[in-house]
């Protein structure tokens, strides 16, 4: 199983999160990850964060080893024809090392659609919002085939679809090549198992469908001999992606490093 981190962009500066990516990679993981969100929903008054896909892309320069990628975009944020472009040509700088994840945003329910709210976007219910994702997708898919001049990446980046319930899981199977959740989630086998027999019927190779799930960081996750651990191990997880909050202690991220290897 992979073990990747994701530098939790709320409150955080840039030169932090360049620090903690670069002890990342020195410390052994797999891979880097930030939201995509524009403010922090509980601090309204809050110095803002840094937009994901520019962090991304800075961090693709900066480091040599590590996959990278966005957990996830919200489909509302960016015309997906732009994102396609946006996606080929982070793949070019980065080497082949994106993992693009991509979502239907925040309910009408959650903290995050005040964000939508304050840029001019409205909240759509989530049948629709499923919708886009599926339809962002194609049209990705289509313009990295060729044929209208567009960047074609080399090869194309994984589609991560996330989601926490049995539509988003299904999505996922039947038009990306992966699923993202919550690790702690109820029904976490149920989904996996959704997702990958959606995409077995699609008839894309099952082999190379990538099941990712994200949890606070805690020590349990890093020691291979841990009931948390075994069970992800179960249900067939492929990444396991542990949360870590600003301001990215360099020394600990290396402590921690040293830690999995045991």
């Amino acid at each position: 199983m992979k073990m990747d981190l994701l530098l939790i962009p709320m409150s955080a500066r840039w030169a932090d999160m360049r620090a903690g990516a670069l002890a990342a990679e020195d410390a052994g993981f797999d891979g880097l990850w930030t939201w995509d969100h524009l403010r922090d929903p509980d601090d309204a008054e809050g110095p803002g964060v840094p937009e994901a896909w520019t962090v991304l892309t800075a961090l693709a320069e900066v480091t040599r080893r590590v996959m990278l990628g966005p957990l996830v975009l919200n489909v509302a944020n960016r015309h997906p024809g732009v994102l396609a472009n946006m996606a080929a040509t982070l793949q070019t700088i980065s080497g082949g090392r994106l993992l693009l994840g991509l979502g239907a945003g925040g309910s009408r329910r959650t903290p995050y659609a005040k964000e939508q709210a304050a840029i001019g976007e409205r909240v759509e219910g989530d049948a629709v919002r499923a919708q886009r994702v599926v339809d962002a997708i194609a049209l990705m898919r289509t313009l990295w085939a060729g044929g209208a001049g567009f960047l074609r990446p080399a090869p194309p980046p994984p589609i991560i679809v996330g989601g926490f319930g049995p539509r988003m899981a299904a999505i996922a199977g039947r038009h990306g090549d992966g699923f993202n959740t919550q690790a702690f989630h109820p029904q976490l086998g149920d989904l996996v198992r959704i997702a990958r027999d959606a995409h077995a019927a699609s008839g894309r190779e099952a082999s190379r469908f990538v099941t990712t799930v994200f949890a606070g960081l805690e020590e349990r996750w890093l020691r291979s001999d841990s009931r948390a651990r075994q069970m992800l191990e179960r249900v067939g997880v492929d990444r396991l992606v542990l949360l870590v909050n600003p301001p990215f202690d360099p020394g600990e991220i290396r402590r921690l490093g040293r830690l999995r290897t045991t």
